[in-house]
């Protein structure tokens, strides 16, 4: 009898040793599927599944928002704006993002494309998203790519923990704006400017890159590096974003 009762324990413990974890959290990836911004938005895909597998949540990835509604992003604690623009999103999507954001429903992380605001294709500007933004509009951009170095301001940020005080992105189109959303967000990192190579005249002196709005319920942050897929070759870079996701997703 005693050894019956051991052997079931035996076995309760080994199928409870096989079973697999509980997932931590379900990330959403809305990603770009065309255009020239696909092969970052291809590598980001490559390190967000390792990421994920090895880290155990859960990533979802959509090229549209036709899906996205209040419901449909109920199972997620994170909304991943990869590399995609603030307009063109159906109307149940942006009552849905609204709602999510303001509410705090769950944390988000916008690269790149995020911050294109303005009128675009023939789409009217998205004043909400104008505002979570820091007010800023799209002006110009370097069209032939420059490297520049990336300055920490914030170094006590969960956002920026173990990422140098300075680190160098080789390949990127550093976008300018009609002014600067430092006074309507709290700036993270800035670009030097004058570090561009090759050298640019495409400057707007004040030049934030990663900042987060905390006027807003939901965990938020915006990184502007995200154009090129050598990003991924980054070790600074791949430190910001994996802070980022285990920051927002909390």
């Amino acid at each position: 009898m005693y050894q019956r009762s051991f052997l079931s324990v035996v076995v309760i413990v080994i199928l409870l040793a096989f079973q697999p974890a509980k997932l931590r959290f379900r990330v959403l990836a809305l990603a770009e599927n065309g255009g020239h911004h696909i092969a970052y938005s291809k590598a980001a895909k490559v390190w967000l599944n390792k990421l994920a597998a090895d880290s155990n949540f859960a990533i979802d990835y959509i090229d549209n928002t036709d899906k996205i509604d209040s419901a449909y992003l109920s199972t997620y604690k994170l909304f991943i704006q990869l590399d995609y623009p603030p307009y063109a999103w159906k109307p149940a999507a942006v009552k849905a993002f609204e709602q999510y954001i303001n509410e705090g429903r769950g944390g988000w992380i916008g690269f790149h494309h995020a911050s294109l605001l303005g009128e675009f294709d023939g789409y009217k500007l998205w004043p909400w998203f104008y505002q979570f933004m820091g007010q800023v509009l799209f002006k110009d951009y370097i069209a032939t790519f420059a490297a520049g170095d990336v300055h920490v301001e914030d170094s006590t940020h969960p956002v920026l923990k173990g990422v140098p005080a300075v680190f160098t992105v080789k390949t990127e189109e550093w976008y300018t704006y009609d002014k600067s959303p430092r006074p309507n967000v709290h700036v993270l990192a800035n670009v030097n400017e004058r570090s561009y190579v090759p050298a640019s005249n495409k400057t707007m002196g004040d030049h934030p890159v990663i900042w987060t709005n905390p006027a807003c319920k939901a965990k938020n942050v915006y990184i502007f590096m995200g154009h090129s897929p050598d990003l991924f070759e980054n070790a600074a870079y791949l430190t910001l974003f994996r802070n980022a996701i285990f920051w927002a997703a909390q």
